[in-house]
């Protein structure tokens, strides 16, 4: 028993290590220059020209103007490796497989592998393929980790993907998945584009969205408006494919809350356990059988 515990105890410390090595940047400026304290530092790069400077930490490329890399004090430049702070400004530019983003400047720290891109931050992923769609978001406020893939925005975020748009305080967002999750405290609005019907549009506490796959989970009390028709309940999955949303009733909160469709123009209220609301033909009928919701395709990464 000990000795599975001493193993267990190397391979942690094996896997910290790796982790702190893969998070370690480099910094050049090919014509340009770079000055300060060799040993000590803080090391400055300046490049004559916008992308000049080249910052690179595992699959994940930063260009800029100007860099500054300092080590904590009372630290070598080298002793510090693991734990030296980065600073990038003048036409920041981030590179990651399909993603793409920009910004005034960004501040990269080796001890938590994230960078933060601050002030009027743009994302875009292109499309994994002719199917799907490119990922676009604006933010004050962009994070990017550099062990996992992940980006969070914060501040007021703005994200496309088709002819969806959602908005919320902030968006979390798996690049290798694909998958978005939209948190306020307040709510979640995502609306749907929509040629001569009127844009559909979805409300919730929290909105999930795989955005390759062109589904999306809503939970913590839910609205749904469809032209005359507004739908409720307390959790829906929508797939944008087939133009269906299943909507059921649960607990939110302390409250029980039911599925419940309400149309406008006929004056007409349907309520059940679960309803299915098609909005390409602005129907609503009643499931015999509520359905289990697909929550495990949603989870987050930290969540599996």
């Amino acid at each position: 028993m000990k000795r599975l515990a001493w193993l267990l105890f190397l391979l942690t410390l094996a896997v910290l290590a790796q982790s702190k090595e893969q998070r370690i940047i480099t910094i050049e400026a090919p014509g340009g220059q770079r000055s300060g304290n060799l040993r000590n530092g803080p090391w400055v790069y300046e490049a004559g020209k916008p992308g000049g400077v080249i910052g690179k930490v595992k699959d994940l490329e930063i260009n800029a103007t100007r860099a500054t890399l300092e080590a904590p004090q009372g630290k070598t430049m080298q002793e510090a490796e693991g734990e030296r702070v980065a600073s990038f400004e003048g036409s920041v530019v981030v590179k990651r497989d399909r993603m793409t983003a920009s910004g005034p400047k960004l501040v990269y720290r080796e001890s938590s592998g994230r960078g933060t891109l601050d002030g009027n931050a743009r994302m875009r992923q292109e499309p994994r393929d002719k199917n799907s769609d490119p990922v676009e978001v604006t933010a004050p406020r962009m994070t990017f980790e550099v062990d996992t893939n992940i980006s969070t925005s914060e501040g007021g975020v703005i994200l496309k993907n088709g002819r969806q748009e959602g908005r919320s305080e902030g968006v979390y967002y798996e690049e290798d998945r694909g998958l978005a999750v939209f948190n306020d405290a307040r709510e979640v609005v995502l609306l749907r584009k929509r040629e001569g019907k009127g844009d559909l549009v979805i409300r919730a506490k929290e909105i999930r969205s795989l955005t390759d796959e062109k589904r999306l989970l809503a939970t913590g009390g839910v609205t749904l408006v469809d032209g005359d028709i507004t739908t409720t309940g307390a959790s829906l999955v929508y797939n944008d494919n087939t133009g269906e949303a299943t909507i059921v009733a649960g607990r939110v909160g302390n409250q029980n809350v039911p599925a419940r469709s309400v149309n406008a123009k006929e004056k007409a209220t349907l309520s059940g356990n679960s309803l299915l609301h098609n909005v390409n033909r602005s129907q609503v009928r009643v499931l015999a059988q509520a359905p289990r919701l697909p929550v495990n395709d949603f989870r987050k990464l930290s969540e599996q």
